[in-house]
């Protein structure tokens, strides 16, 4: 009998510790499950989630060119940059060659070329490519010739162009639309290719007024409500499919804050 007792008490305490170590185990098991699970998240967490970089664009149009002056319709003329507009080229290299940035296109035409290389070589850089998207809007039959020659030939159509290019379709010539959606596919790419970098673009006003209207969310009717001066900067920021614009049509290089200021 005492036997049995004791094979009896043996066995209890047999059982009592058998039921601890499945304890034990089963909290080790929920505490590597739980480890599992978030390094489960990690893995999978997308890229741009755990660190959603900026991606800017220092978007400029180019200096002066004679046309400019003349008032003449340039377009997608490539026509070269004055004496005034390299000087302005020139300012706007110095004002740049301290900043970080990583990558240089530009526009094939050679008044943006030249404003683009400028800058580039301030900074002892190259330009990496030049994207034909990036050429001023066509004006079909009224390049090279003045706004006061083409007004005089038709007047009317002229004058829808001045009050509502949106709406309007130069002879052949482009519309303001076809304009945008290059410009768009142009910059997108750029920041598709570079992202997270800081892209100088040397371009030209009327592309670069269209593109604003785009990255904004507005419509071609606001067009209008936007400037370009030769040899501008605008600063745009892109971040988790969101744009921003930081700075619009700066000339403070070339010692105004604005064109029509009085020194």
């Amino acid at each position: 009998m005492r036997k049995k007792g004791k094979e009896g008490k043996e066995g209890r305490k047999g059982k009592e510790d058998f039921i601890m170590m499945r304890k034990g185990f089963t909290g080790i098991s929920c505490l590597v499950a739980g480890i599992m699970f978030l390094l489960c998240l990690v893995v999978t967490m997308p890229i741009g989630e755990a660190k959603a970089e900026v991606t800017r664009i220092i978007l400029v149009r180019h200096g002066q060119t004679d046309y400019n002056v003349q008032d003449l319709y340039q377009g997608s003329l490539d026509i070269p940059l004055n004496e005034t507009g390299l000087m302005q080229a020139d300012m706007l290299a110095e004002s740049i060659k301290e900043l970080p940035i990583d990558v240089f296109i530009s526009s094939p035409l050679e008044r943006a070329y030249v404003t683009t290389e400028k800058c580039a070589k301030a900074k002892g850089m190259e330009i990496s490519y030049t994207d034909p998207r990036l050429t001023e809007i066509s004006y079909g039959e009224w390049e090279g010739r003045t706004k006061k020659e083409v007004s005089k030939e038709n007047k009317e159509l002229a004058k829808k162009w001045k009050k509502e290019p949106w709406n309007t379709q130069i002879p052949g010539g482009e519309t303001l639309q076809q304009l945008q959606e290059r410009y768009r596919a142009a910059i997108d790419d750029a920041v598709e290719r570079y992202p997270g970098k800081t892209i100088f673009i040397g371009a030209h006003s009327k592309g670069n007024m269209a593109l604003m209207c785009s990255i904004l969310g507005i419509g071609l009717d606001h067009y209008l409500q936007f400037k370009q001066d030769n040899t501008c900067i605008n600063v745009l920021e892109y971040k988790k499919g969101q744009w921003k614009l930081v700075l619009l049509n700066s000339i403070a290089h070339t010692g105004k804050l604005y064109k029509s200021q009085k020194r």
